[in-house]
C-alpha cells in the first residue's frame, strides 16, 4: 500500500480520496465493480431499495428509513451529499455510521483497488463511499439497504447493486453537463436504476417519455403515481391507496408540499415488495410522522429574532417548491435570501420563481469552498440578468458573511432563507445549530 494511504483519521482518509482521482466526477461502473468484486461483492442486504431522482431523494430514504425502523428492519441507508459530517453519508440501525467503521471500510477498499499481482485502479471520492457503505452494511446482517443514487443513475457508483425495488422521485433539469439537457435524456439516464420484472416506482403523475422508454426496454414492474397508487391530502392529514388498499397516514413532519409525495413513493415501494417486508400500515405511519432530515425548510427562530429557514434548493424544480412555500406560509416583514450557487447551476431559473418573494438577496461565493463553486461577481452577473432591474442585493466571500450581514439587517417579523447548494446549508446550520428550532 502507498505511505500516503496509510492515515489514521477519517479526515486524512477523505483528504487523500479527493487528491488520488484526477476529477471529482468520472460516471461509470467497470472500476467500482472490480473493486467491489475483489472485496467479495457480498450484497449490502437481503433487500435493497434504490432511490433516484433530480429532487426529494434523500427525504424519500428519511421516510423509508424511518417505516422500516418502525416495522422493526434493520436498516441502512447511504446518501449523499453530506451537510455537516462525512458520516452523515452511511447511516446504520438509525445512527450515523462511526469514524473507525468507515476507516476500516477505507482500509479495505484500498488493499482491493492496490491488490497485488492485479491492475491497479483508480476511484473517484464518492466511489469510495459507496463501497464503504456497502461493505458496513455487508458485514451487519441488515434487512434492508437503502441507496439514494448520487448521480444520474445508470453510471452511478450505487447501481452495481440490482435493487429489488427502485424509486425515481421526479425528473428536471439539473447536471445537464452529464446527464442531458432535455427531461427525456435526464429520465433515460435516471430509469438505469430498473430492473427487469422488479418494482419501478415513479413519483410523479408526468413523467417524460424517456423514462417510459427505458423502463419498458428493461421490462421493469412499472407503478405510476395517478394510475397504479396515489394519495389525497386534507387539512391535517392523507390517503394513500392503490387497488382496493386504502390507508390513512399523517401530515409529515418534513414540511414542504412535496413531502406528502415522497412519502407516498417511498409507500409505493414497500407495498410492491409485499410479503418480503411485511404490510404494516401504523409502523409506516410512525414513519411518517417522526422522519426527520435536515436542510429541508429547517426553521430556526429565537424571541426578537428573524426566523431563519435552512433549505438545500439548488435547482429550479427545487426553487418552485420552496417559493410555493414561502406563498403558502406569508410572514408580516421582509424576505431576504442568502443564496450561493455551483457553477455548473442555472442560476437564472432558480431564482425565477422567487423573485417575487425575496425583499433582498445576499449572495455568496462559494469559489473558496469547493473548485466547482461559483465566484460571488459571476453569480452577481447571472442573478441580475434574471431578476427584476431593481433588485436589492449585497455580495459576500462566504456564507457565514452573507448570513451574518442578513442578520444584521433582518429584524423581528422578518424571515431568512438560505438556499441554493448544500454548502450554503452546511455553512448556515454550523452557525444556527446553537440557535433554537422550531
Amino acid at each position: 500500500m502507498d505511505n500516503d494511504a496509510r492515515k489514521k483519521t477519517l479526515d486524512d482518509w477523505l483528504d487523500y480520496q479527493q487528491r488520488i482521482h484526477p476529477r471529482s466526477i468520472e460516471l461509470g461502473l467497470a472500476r467500482v465493480r472490480e473493486v467491489w468484486q475483489r472485496l467479495g461483492s457480498t450484497p449490502p442486504a437481503p433487500i435493497v431499495i434504490t432511490v433516484g431522482g433530480t429532487n426529494g431523494k434523500g427525504s424519500t430514504v428519511a421516510f423509508l428509513e424511518a417505516m422500516l425502523i418502525a416495522m422493526g428492519k434493520r436498516v441502512g441507508c447511504y446518501t449523499s451529499p453530506h451537510l455537516q459530517r462525512y458520516n452523515e453519508r452511511v447511516r446504520l440501525l438509525g445512527r450515523e455510521a462511526s469514524d473507525s467503521e468507515l476507516i476500516d471500510a477505507f482500509e479495505r477498499i484500498e488493499a482491493a483497488r492496490l491488490m497485488p499481482a492485479r491492475d491497479e485502479i483508480a476511484l473517484t471520492y464518492f466511489e469510495f463511499g459507496t463501497l464503504a457503505a456497502m461493505w458496513i452494511f455487508a458485514q451487519n446482517r441488515l434487512d434492508v439497504a437503502v441507496l439514494e443514487v448520487g448521480l444520474g443513475g445508470r453510471l452511478d457508483a450505487v447501481n452495481i447493486v440490482d435493487a429489488d425495488a427502485a424509486i425515481v422521485t421526479t425528473i428536471d433539469l439539473d447536471h445537464q453537463d452529464w446527464l442531458g439537457n432535455d427531461r427525456d435524456s435526464i429520465g433515460y439516464e435516471k430509469a438505469g436504476i430498473f430492473r427487469a420484472a422488479r418494482p419501478a416506482i415513479l413519483g410523479m403523475r408526468e413523467p417524460p417519455a424517456g423514462l417510459l422508454a427505458e423502463a419498458t426496454r428493461i421490462g421493469a414492474d412499472v407503478r405510476r403515481l395517478g394510475i397504479d397508487y396515489d394519495f389525497s391530502v386534507q387539512v391535517s392529514a392523507w390517503q394513500w391507496r392503490s387497488g382496493d388498499q386504502i390507508i390513512d397516514m399523517p401530515a409529515p413532519m418534513l414540511a414542504a408540499p412535496c413531502q406528502t409525495g415522497n412519502a407516498a413513493a417511498a409507500i409505493a415501494a414497500l407495498h410492491c415488495l409485499g410479503e418480503r417486508i411485511g404490510w404494516n400500515p401504523s409502523a409506516m405511519a410512525t414513519g411518517v410522522r417522526t422522519a426527520r432530515l435536515a436542510a429541508r425548510l429547517q426553521r430556526f427562530a429565537r424571541p426578537g429574532t428573524a426566523e431563519i429557514i435552512v433549505d438545500v434548493a439548488h435547482n429550479p424544480q427545487a426553487a418552485g417548491v420552496l417559493s410555493k412555500w414561502l406563498e403558502e406560509n406569508p410572514i408580516s416583514g421582509r424576505t431576504f435570501a442568502v443564496f450561493g450557487a455551483l457553477a455548473d447551476k442555472d442560476v437564472g431559473g432558480i431564482v425565477a420563481p422567487l423573485s417575487l418573494r425575496i425583499d433582498r438577496w445576499h449572495l455568496a461565493g462559494l469559489d473558496i469552498l469547493t473548485s466547482r463553486g461559483l465566484r460571488v461577481a459571476d453569480l452577481r452577473e447571472r442573478l441580475a440578468a434574471a431578476a427584476p432591474p431593481t433588485v436589492a442585493l449585497e455580495t459576500h466571500a462566504n456564507p457565514c458573511e452573507a448570513l451574518a450581514a442578513a442578520q444584521r439587517r433582518a429584524g423581528e417579523g422578518d424571515r431568512i432563507v438560505a438556499f441554493g447548494s448544500f454548502y450554503v446549508a452546511a455553512a448556515a446550520l454550523d452557525v444556527l445549530d446553537a440557535g433554537a428550532k422550531i
